[in-house]
This record gives structure tokens, sequence and C-alpha cells, in this order.
């Protein structure tokens, strides 16, 4: 895969012919509404057998050759380097697919097993519609070696919503989190309507993660956290309640998401940690946590002081970063994950947390604010796609931030009031993926389902292989 950022004048035929793949090819992976409505900025995944390749500080040809499993000279040819010696910082480069031609008796699955690839994998990358049709001498194109990691959803939709969601995606899905369970004062948990998101994922091989929470819209959850902390007993309740729900629903494990607890009850949190560790492993379930997006052991705030890395690191089986909601629907517009403060958080957590238990949160949805920002006015929260719907209808040129290695755009509507939008694109999904590859980390997990965001998942299945349960 490639992106491709449109110009102003360019239109998808003109793209199209400098890829060589077909509109419809373009349209359907970018699941464009009206093939005739591009706009400036505007980045668009090319479905191609090659990648693109920024050059970085001290990279040589050699490097990025051995990185991609390809050649010096096959790079100098797709690029027509002069002078291999003479590539800078910044530079992108094409890097070509390997290509095997078939043999006369060769099956896809003997090409994949030499390659170390995987059938599916032959298949996606060369877009190939029957395998049965297939004969000597064709050329396929060979993908790249890829990491395996995991990859984990939230959802807020129950009932049949939610289970549809986890279909519609499960294929990319190591785990999925239904939020949540409320929990009680006396240690109990609220009921959820969590049967047809159970279903849907143990039929797409998907390891369901029961999800508890302190907190509502309308209450922190503070005081509660506090009242379960505090007190051994309720902590037992709470845990056997847990217990008895993962083993009648189907869970696979458990997702503990308290926040805003007060910093006081820090070590009350990671001893009931340690307790429900102690309860679900023998039992086979595994435990992972939420954790606020810190970047020092001292950094203070309710939402920080009583989520101690160092700790959920050595007890939990993983735990999920919210590297997301700086640009808070209440707060002023902002890149809502913005990369740079994404990577000062993995800085820091990987200083204290074992890198192969750590989730890059990442969030997919967009939000458009209203200018000028007043304190407390809520954005507007939707999905990418109307991000660029909406950069469409009003003619807004697409800017990237460089920093944040987010897309954000102005405009202003029929009433004459200005906005700013600012959303992920497939650029900002692949900094997100080259970031998780580049800190060696576990896996990334969304928050939330229910955001058409056709990039993304394209993207996701192009840089890794998705590992299944």
């Amino acid at each position: 895969m490639q992106i491709h950022v449109v110009q102003r004048g360019e239109a998808l035929w003109a793209i199209s012919q400098r890829y060589r793949v077909t509109i419809d090819q373009i349209v359907r992976v970018n699941q464009l509404e009206n093939p005739n409505q591009l706009v400036v900025g505007m980045a668009l995944v090319i479905p191609t057998p090659s990648k693109a390749h920024t050059v970085r500080p001290g990279e040589t040809l050699w490097l990025i050759a051995q990185k991609y499993g390809t050649t010096i000279q096959a790079i100098v040819q797709a690029n027509q380097i002069s002078n291999p010696a003479a590539i800078y910082p910044g530079m992108v480069l094409t890097i070509p697919a390997r290509t095997h031609v078939i043999q006369p008796g060769e099956t896809l699955w003997q090409i994949a097993q030499k390659y170390g690839t995987t059938v599916q994998e032959i298949i996606r990358i060369n877009q190939i519609q029957n395998p049965n049709l297939l004969y000597p001498g064709a050329a396929l194109a060979i993908p790249f070696s890829k990491p395996i990691v995991d990859v984990n959803a939230y959802t807020i939709d129950t009932g049949e919503k939610g289970g549809a969601l986890i279909r519609e995606v499960g294929r990319d899905l190591t785990y999925s989190s239904l939020f949540a369970y409320s929990m009680t004062e006396s240690g109990g948990v609220s009921p959820l309507y969590d049967t047809a998101f159970i279903q849907a994922s143990l039929a797409e091989r998907v390891a369901p993660m029961m999800c508890i929470t302190n907190f509502t819209y309308k209450d922190p959850g503070s005081r509660l956290a506090h009242t379960i902390l505090s007190n051994p007993e309720i902590q037992d309740r709470l845990i056997t309640n847990i217990l008895s729900a993962i083993k009648s629903k189907g869970y696979r494990g458990l997702n503990v998401d308290f926040e805003n607890v007060y910093p006081q009850d820090r070590e009350f949190y990671n001893q009931f940690l340690q307790k429900a560790v102690d309860r679900l492993h023998p039992e086979g379930y595994f435990v992972s946590t939420a954790l606020a997006p810190k970047v020092s052991a001292e950094q203070k705030g309710l939402l920080y002081e009583a989520h101690d890395y160092s700790a959920h690191g050595r007890i939990a089986d993983f735990v999920v970063l919210m590297t997301y909601e700086w640009g808070y629907r209440l707060g002023p517009p902002q890149a809502i994950s913005p990369l740079n403060e994404i990577r000062r958080v993995l800085d820091y957590a990987v200083s204290v947390i074992p890198r192969n238990k750590i989730f890059m949160g990442f969030q997919i949805y967009a939000r458009d604010w209203l200018l000028p920002h007043v304190k407390g006015q809520e954005a507007e929260t939707f999905s990418q796609q109307e991000a660029v719907r909406r950069a469409i209808q009003y003619g807004a040129a697409i800017q990237y931030h460089s920093v944040a290695q987010s897309p954000f755009f102005r405009y202003t509507d029929a009433q004459g009031r200005n906005h700013e939008v600012w959303f992920e694109d497939a650029r900002s999904a692949q900094a997100k993926f080259d970031t998780a590859k580049e800190y060696g980390l576990r896996g990334i997990s969304y928050w939330t389902l229910g955001y058409p965001y056709p990039q993304n998942w394209v993207l996701l299945e192009d840089t890794f292989l998705i590992r299944k349960v």
C-alpha cells in the first residue's frame, strides 16, 4: 500500500494512472462516496504491492533494504537513484515488492511457505478473485514481512449493534471489550446486554474481555472506588461476582478500568489487582488494566496518581494505555491523539512496563469545534468519513500537523459560524502503526468502534499480522 495526498486540480483518473491501479480499486479501498469529489490535502490509500518509506537520519539503502527484505538494486531501480550514497532524511522512497513467477505444479500454499507468508496475504496483496485460475508463468507480488501484534477494540454499543460491530471488523481483532460493567458499593456488578457481543467475538476468533469500571458520565467514581478498594470484604465479593459473570457469559478475561482514584488509594488499587490475578489465573483467565496517559511517575492529578505503571506492568497480563482525548470534547480544539504526546507517554511506559505488555491506545473518531472556543462548549463527535464529507462539502483544504501527525481543517458553515475539525486519516494511522513497531509494543487498542474508518483497517492489515485466539 502507498498513501497519496490529493493536490490542487488532481482527479482520480490521473492518480490511478500514476500508480497503475484502477479507479475502482481506489474507490473501494477508501470507500469513497463520490469519486468525482476530492479535496486538496485528502489522503488516499493506494492499493499497490509496493510501500513508501521516508528516510530517517542515519539510514542507508542497505539498512532500508534489510528492513523490507529486498535488495539495494531493486530500490535504486524503482526510484531511479543515480547516487545511492546521496539519499537524505525526509526523502520518500518506493520500496518494490518481491515477485515470484509461478512454476508448473506450484500451489499458493507452497509459495507462501517458501517466502514465510500466508496464502491469505498473497491473495490480498495481489487482489486475487479466484485462486483456482492462477497459471504457470503468472507473476505474483510477495508480501513484505510483517510483525505479529495483538489488537483490541472497545465498543459502547450493547445488544445486536455491538455484535454487528464485532462481525464487521472481527478479522482484525485479537480482543474485544464491551464498555462496561459498572460496580456497586456492595461489590456487585450491573447487568449488561452482551450476549450478541460475546457470540460475535467468539465466532470471529476474538477473545471477549469483561470490562469493569467505577465511573459514569454523571459520576467520576472516586468515592465508589474508595469504598470498594479500601474494604477487603467488598473487594473479595466484587472479584467473586466478576468471576461468576466471566464463567457464565463466556468471557476470556478481565479488563479493569478504575479511573479518578484518590491518590491515597493507590496501594489499595494495586492490592485489588493482585487479588484479581490470584483468583482468575488459576481458572485460566487473564487480567488487563486501562491506564491514564502518564509521562512520569511523579505526574500529579486525579487521573494519574493512583495509576502505578510499574505495579500494573508487574501484576497484570497486559495494559491498555489510554493515549487519546487530548482533544477533549469539552476542551479547546486540538489533535485527539497527537503522536508527539503519545511518544512522551510511551517513553515513560517502556521504562517501567515490559514492552510485550503494552497496548497503545488509538481513537477512531473525529471532532468539530465551534470557533472561537468557549470554555465548556461541547465539540461534535463523528466518524472520519464524516470529517472528509464536511471538508468536501465546504471546500476546505485539509492540512496536516507535522508535530501531532494529525490532519485538520477549518470551514465556515451556512450560518456563518467558523469551525475547526481534527480527525485521523491514512497518514496519521500509518504514523501510529510505525510508532507501535518502533517501540516494539504488544499491540493497538481502539476506542471506540462505531465510527467508520475504512483506511485504518486496510493499513492495519498491510502493516501487521493480527494474532487470533
